[in-house]
């Protein structure tokens, strides 16, 4: 479940266009074509065996709110947001989180890590669900890396009947999440804690602004 206060900020093209090295994975929300199904929680549930409740991937209903549109209820998928500048990398005593150079995923070296869950209070978007036992690794979404080596989409993109996930290299020019980027305009969680999300939302209402985000009430989508 998103906490409440979470604050979207419009964040420019140009910007997230940016060529950096190798790959840039990420994932673009398009959340006019969300219908909150839930079978991109499903299938990742399924394709990564997570334990009950510690799902890597889940969908939120929003409440917002904007001058043009009164009040509108939004389904909001969220998940690991693979930061730039990751927090939970930086808390890990084992140093079995790392951000991979060559394309940007935020992975666990489940080999490495010591289970103390610290990542889990570091992460600012709640998207690391903590063994409450300290038994096991924190789940996490890593964009299904066993699947990208095959030439395969993430379970959540793939199964997702909106076609709200699109996933891809933003250093693509050609790539379709590159276009969506450039077209439209693009939000991100709580940028302006300097984290650098590559997790985007678009479709939006026009007018809807940070202050109108702070006051969302999400509530788990049931049905």
């Amino acid at each position: 479940m998103m906490a409440a206060g979470t604050a979207f900020t419009l964040i420019p093209s140009a910007q997230l266009l940016a060529k950096t090295p190798g790959k840039r994975y990420a994932m673009v929300f398009d959340v006019r074509r969300c219908t909150g199904c839930l079978s991109c929680t499903v299938s990742c549930a399924m394709e990564n065996k997570t334990p009950v409740g510690r799902s890597r991937t889940d969908v939120s209903q929003v409440t917002v709110t904007g001058k043009s549109f009164g009040s509108a209820v939004l389904p909001m998928p969220h998940q690991c947001n693979h930061c730039d500048n990751p927090p939970c990398v930086a808390v890990c005593p084992a140093k079995a989180t790392y951000k991979r150079p060559e394309d940007g995923i935020v992975v666990i070296d489940y080999n490495k890590c010591i289970h103390c869950q610290a990542c889990t209070k570091a992460c600012p978007y709640g998207a690391r669900k903590a063994d409450p036992e300290f038994k096991t690794a924190p789940e996490k979404c890593n964009f299904c890396i066993h699947r990208l080596q095959e030439g395969l989409l993430p379970a959540c993109v793939e199964t997702c009947i909106g076609k709200a996930r699109v996933f891809g290299d933003l250093n693509d020019e050609n790539s379709e999440i590159y276009r969506l980027v450039k077209e439209n305009k693009v939000y991100a969680l709580l940028s302006d804690l300097g984290t650098k999300p590559n997790i985007f939302y678009i479709g939006l209402p026009d007018d809807i602004d940070d202050k109108a985000m702070l006051q969302t009430k999400p509530i788990q989508w049931q049905r």
